[in-house]
């Protein structure tokens, strides 16, 4: 073989190796960032595809003859729900009570959108009165009690948390065990599990975020651990069902998981193992009329027609 020929062969060898999961890269390593940065404002959820009372936006809306004013509770949360809490106000907020500008929602307005650390954060400090995300984690308990916080936390729908790889992978579905010992570095390869011989890059998300936190619990104590040599090979990320396919630009795909996929069916019957429920959190202390209100309201008929509108699985 001549030295171009062996040259380009050794290119084209190092760009199938460097080739790895563009898609899975876009959605998730561009995400491991501060949440309360401006990048991850911008990168985390097209605010504007769910914004209230505007012509074409996404936000749903409830048939409902409850309508809130005067005093209204602010509304915060984790991306992932912000359809839910941005329906809500789409659906029961006066349309002058949401305010954006520059890029982000201002301090007088209704409805803000933090992530799940800011929106923590803001219900301990009296920022937010109604949060929206999954089960905090130790330091945001902490932090909650540290403020004279005690959180009320009200189960209003439920979720999957899911695994997700590039489109082209031809792993369908892993086990629980399988997943841990991947993200534990006991897993290297895809052929370990089916799969092509690549390297595996198991990729995590940032501390204190709602998935990372679920994350945590479902590792049991076990460390995550990456592979120096992941980057050549074929990406495994994690996140919420409704974030992955919705709010994000496609080309990944969501994996079963001990044989279930997570679909609304296997959400709502439990056979899917990683499904739970995500809260309306709100301080006990609070004195605002208003939110006991909206809580009723998210468990009538109607509130949990809303959670099922914006694409989630309704309590039982």
């Amino acid at each position: 073989m001549g030295t171009a020929k062996k040259i380009g062969a050794i290119a084209l060898l190092i760009g199938a190796f460097a080739g790895f999961d563009l898609a899975i890269y876009g959605f998730f390593t561009k995400r491991c960032i501060d949440t309360s940065s401006e990048e991850m404002k911008c990168y985390s959820v097209e605010l504007h595809r769910y914004m209230p009372f505007e012509e074409g936006s996404e936000a749903v809306k409830a048939d409902t003859e409850l309508r809130l004013s005067g005093d209204l509770p602010v509304l915060d949360g984790a991306a992932a729900l912000y359809p839910v809490f941005s329906g809500v106000v789409n659906s029961v907020y006066p349309e002058d009570c949401v305010h954006f500008e520059n890029g982000e929602f201002t301090a007088d307005s209704a409805l803000h959108y933090t992530n799940t650390i800011g929106a923590y954060k803001a219900v301990a400090d009296g920022d937010a009165d109604i949060i929206f995300c999954a089960k905090p984690n130790d330091e945001q308990l902490a932090y909650a009690e540290e403020k004279g916080a005690e959180l009320e936390m009200v189960p209003i729908g439920r979720e999957a948390f899911v695994f997700i790889v590039n489109e082209r992978n031809p792993v369908d579905g892993l086990t629980s065990e399988q997943v841990r010992d991947i993200f534990s570095g006991g897993i290297k390869s895809w052929s370990e599990v089916g799969g092509e011989h690549l390297p595996i890059e198991a990729l995590s998300r940032n501390k204190g975020s709602g998935s990372q936190t679920t994350m945590d619990k479902f590792m049991a104590g076990r460390e995550q651990k990456q592979s120096p040599f992941g980057i050549f090979g074929r990406s495994i990320g994690y996140s919420f069902r409704y974030y992955a396919e919705n709010m994000t630009d496609g080309g990944v795909k969501l994996l079963a998981l001990d044989g279930a996929y997570p679909d609304r069916e296997h959400i709502a019957d439990g056979s899917y193992p990683l499904a739970s429920s995500f809260y309306a959190i709100y301080r006990r202390d609070n004195d605002n009329e208003q939110v006991p209100v909206l809580i009723d309201w998210l468990l009538s008929d109607e509130g949990q027609s809303l959670v099922e509108q914006a694409g989630y699985v309704p309590i039982d």
